[in-house]
């Protein structure tokens, strides 16, 4: 069966007895990706170059996980030489960051129908929240400051982007690094993408997965998801009780 056949109820119980939610940032939490392309042109026409990502070679180029990586790949697939060094593509990722975090204040980015109620509620059950993301620890914070406050982190008992590990999505080194901050078995958790990427990077890590579709990767093959979702607002007719189930404590490797 597809997962997109089954019913939402069944996602509704996944996440309630769920010990720890798991949540990606970008197009999970809010549609960010168009922001984030806005901000790499800008940083290109600061930086003197003459590129300009649109919506089609963007969604092309979110194959390649990580900002810094995307630059690299899209200047490689151009066979001008030489390659921009290391610290070229470190400043046109920081002129890219700084411009996406003030997009981010003007509040043209709110959060995704049903993430603040899904928060809310996993709060009230006292469920362990994390994020395991790709996207660096400025952009996470850009965006949260925004939608839920200067004091957003402390609901997260643990965050690992992609730059506090080697490899990132679709490796599963950010799921892996919160299991172990956790102390939790992938049983014991779900984890909430927005993309292909994301979707393997978590299945690999053995943690069932639950999609919310995003404007970008709408059409990614989910057919490996526990189910996919249009929004999370579909999760907030679910039940307010639930029971929880036994934490299973693994030992971090």
């Amino acid at each position: 069966m597809q997962a997109e056949a089954i019913a939402p109820a069944g996602a509704a119980e996944l996440i309630r007895n769920a010990v720890a939610l798991i949540f990606d940032v970008d197009g999970t939490l809010a549609e960010t990706e168009e922001l984030h392309r806005r901000a790499f042109n800008h940083a290109f026409a600061r930086h003197g170059l003459d590129w300009h990502w649109d919506r089609a070679a963007y969604r092309d180029l979110l194959r390649v996980t990580g900002g810094k990586e995307r630059i690299r790949a899209f200047h490689a697939r151009q066979q001008i030489a030489p390659p921009l060094s290391d610290a070229d593509i470190a400043e046109l990722h920081r002129i890219k960051t700084a411009h996406y975090a003030e997009l981010i204040e003007t509040g043209c980015c709110p959060l995704r129908p049903g993430v603040a109620e899904l928060l809310t509620a996993a709060k009230a059950r006292r469920q362990r929240i994390a994020i395991a993301t790709t996207t660096s620890h400025g952009n996470i914070d850009a965006l949260l400051s925004r939608a839920l406050g200067a004091g957003w982190a402390l609901d997260f008992e643990a965050i690992v982007a992609g730059d506090d590990v080697r490899h990132k999505k679709p490796a599963p080194d950010v799921y892996l690094a919160i299991l172990a901050w956790l102390r939790l078995a992938p049983s014991d958790c779900v984890a909430i993408e927005d993309s292909a990427n994301g979707l393997v990077a978590a299945s690999r890590a053995h943690i069932p997965v639950l999609i919310t579709r995003s404007i970008y990767f709408r059409d990614d093959d989910f057919s490996a998801a526990r189910f996919v979702l249009d929004e999370l607002s579909e999760l907030t007719d679910e039940p307010k009780t639930s029971k929880q189930p036994h934490a299973q404590y693994i030992t971090p490797a």
